[in-house]
């Protein structure tokens, strides 16, 4: 109520409008969210009741009416305990409280960085395979027999020198030091002594002095005594020593040397390996043995070598944060770590072949198959990724890249290149090399030959091989000229010219293959036809099976009889003949 000066009430009514929060205090204490609207004040509405829900208007007693009272936390209102307001539940279980801001970025701090530092080990395992990429590529050194020769130097006995009775005894004159320089030449020389750098000086020149002369008296006493002359007989017992074990290790070498000339397989695989092993120092830290099989009746080389696992290139491109704070890897395209796997296996191909013919100086090998097989724990077999057939000349040509070659430095791939561009795989595919196209898909490729016994049968022989045995067998029968038309997996067409006189004279077309069919008759008519073609004398059909009755009967027919026909027992014969090396049965 409103009172005028003297007191008396004026009739009029005071409303009492809460301070601002008033309600959310009451709500806060009480332990419940407040559900009230924000007051008129904070809304930007025109300020109302206690309630804030609108301005006043007359009511029906000349009052102001502030519309429909709203319950509050003091005062319910009949229609609380229906609704399950605050009048009659329990104020203290009110709803969960809101996640704290801070927590939530402390906790996406977190993962950031365990991302980070998931994706730097990622690239610590990119890092790795580019390294070994480098060191794969190095030149390999010739281990040769010249390389491994032992030189033997004599270490002179420590006490030789001149006599006792020659050398005099130390004098302190020889060791004292020059006298301080002073700044004042009126100074008198004591006062020169006190310099502390020249006390140094002095002090360990007596050290000096008495070290030598300690030296000079020890020698002396030891002169002609009995424990020196058994010194000296040990040291030159062990000089004789270390000289002989040299002496027998060049001689060892040396025979060695001359096993290996006569193409004998123990000496020729114990170098192969030799060489091989000193090839794998580079990559100590990626294990690739490689075994050798040699095989004298066509001087070629078969080498086993054991890839690295498949899992040693990485199969991620790091980590990623996702907007739910999940860390989510990134994969590789499956191609690109296909390529970087195959190309360090060509790195590794190649470092092989290398070693074998740099180490073969005196040109023994006439080829090299290599192998590359995959050996995995839960495989029943190995599985071979790439297989690589070559000869000589083709060995000659091959050469690893040195390190800082142009590709491995561009910009826009990194360490890495694409297959058909990698220099190394470009050169192994050059060599003829049958490469598998996915590695990780476990495509493997057929061997060009196994290094199985040292005495093998036409079918394991690879295309060189068999190139090479049909070449000698008819130069050592007087064909020379050798000239190779068309050569595939199962065969070759050849021509040569035979010297008069001797064994096979004339020009001859020679069609050597092997296989279990039997040739057939339409073989000869084509061979007589090539013969024609290439206006030669005579032909020769060569084949490691045999013929068919057919092709028997038109070769002594009067039209074919310029044609020659050779069988299994007929090679085989040949190579004990013209080799007096033996070639097993057919399998």
């Amino acid at each position: 109520m409103q009172h005028s000066a003297d007191g008396r009430s004026d009739g009029s009514t005071t409303v009492r409008v809460p301070q601002p929060g008033f309600l959310a205090s009451v709500f806060r204490d009480l332990g419940v969210d407040e559900a009230a609207e924000p007051d008129a004040a904070a809304t930007g509405r025109p300020g109302g009741g206690p309630a804030g829900d609108g301005p006043a208007r007359p009511g029906p007693a000349g009052g102001t009416d502030q519309g429909t009272p709203r319950p509050s936390a003091t005062d319910p209102g009949p229609d609380a305990a229906d609704a399950g307001g605050p009048g009659t539940a329990d104020l203290g279980a009110g709803a969960p409280d809101a996640p704290d801001p801070e927590e939530a970025v402390a906790a996406h701090a977190r993962a950031a960085a365990l991302t980070h530092h998931r994706t730097v080990t990622v690239q610590a395992e990119h890092e790795r395979l580019a390294e070994l990429l480098r060191r794969a590529a190095l030149p390999v050194s010739a281990m040769d027999f010249e390389s491994q020769l032992r030189h033997y130097e004599p270490r002179p006995y420590p006490a030789d020198g001149p006599g006792v009775a020659d050398v005099p005894e130390p004098r302190w004159e020889d060791f004292a030091p020059a006298g301080p320089a002073s700044a004042d030449p009126e100074s008198s020389p004591s006062r020169r002594l006190l310099d502390s750098g020249y006390q140094r000086e002095l002090a360990g020149a007596r050290l000096a002095h008495q070290r030598a002369l300690r030296q000079w008296r020890t020698r002396r006493a030891e002169a002609g005594s009995p424990a020196a002359d058994e010194s000296r007989r040990a040291h030159e017992a062990a000089e004789e020593a270390r000289a002989r074990a040299v002496r027998e290790y060049n001689e060892s070498l040396e025979e060695c040397r001359r096993a290996y000339r006569l193409a004998e397989p123990a000496a020729v695989e114990s170098l192969l390996e030799r060489a091989l092993a000193a090839a794998e120092t580079a990559t100590q830290d990626l294990p690739a043995p490689c075994r050798a099989v040699f095989r004298p009746l066509t001087r070629t080389a078969v080498l086993d070598l054991d890839l690295p696992p498949l899992d040693l290139v990485p199969s991620l491109a790091g980590y990623r944060l996702a907007p739910d704070g999940d860390i989510v890897p990134v994969p590789r395209p499956p191609a690109d770590r296909a390529t970087d796997y195959l190309r360090l296996v060509a790195r590794l191909a190649l470092r092989a072949l290398q070693a074998a013919d740099a180490v073969d100086t005196d040109e023994i090998l006439a080829g090299v198959v290599l192998n590359g097989w995959l050996r995995e724990p839960d495989a029943a077999e190995p599985l071979c990724l790439v297989s690589v057939d070559a000869d000589r000349d083709a060995l000659a040509r091959t050469r690893l890249l040195p390190p800082g070659t142009p590709y491995e430095d561009r910009d826009d791939e990194g360490v890495y290149a694409d297959a058909e561009q990698d220099e190394a795989l470009v050169r192994l595919r050059q060599l003829g090399a049958a490469v598998t196209p996915d590695p990780y898909d476990r495509s493997g490729v057929r061997p060009a030959a196994r290094a199985g016994a040292t005495v093998p049968a036409a079918p394991d022989l690879s295309a060189n091989e068999f190139a090479q045995l049909v070449r000698d067998l008819l130069t050592r029968g007087g064909i020379a000229e050798w000239s190779v038309r068309l050569r595939g997996p199962a065969g070759l067409v050849a021509t040569g010219e035979g010297a008069p006189g001797s064994a096979l004279p004339g020009r001859w077309v020679v069609w050597a293959s092997r296989g279990p069919e039997p040739v057939a008759a339409e073989e000869l008519v084509t061979l007589a036809e090539a013969v024609d073609e290439e206006s030669a004398e005579r032909g020769l059909r060569l084949t490691t099976g045999r013929f068919s009755d057919e092709a028997l009967d038109l070769a002594a027919a009067d039209g074919h009889r310029h044609i020659h026909l050779v069988d299994g027992d007929g090679v085989r014969e040949l190579a004990r003949t013209h080799l007096g090396l033996p070639l097993a049965v057919g399998r």
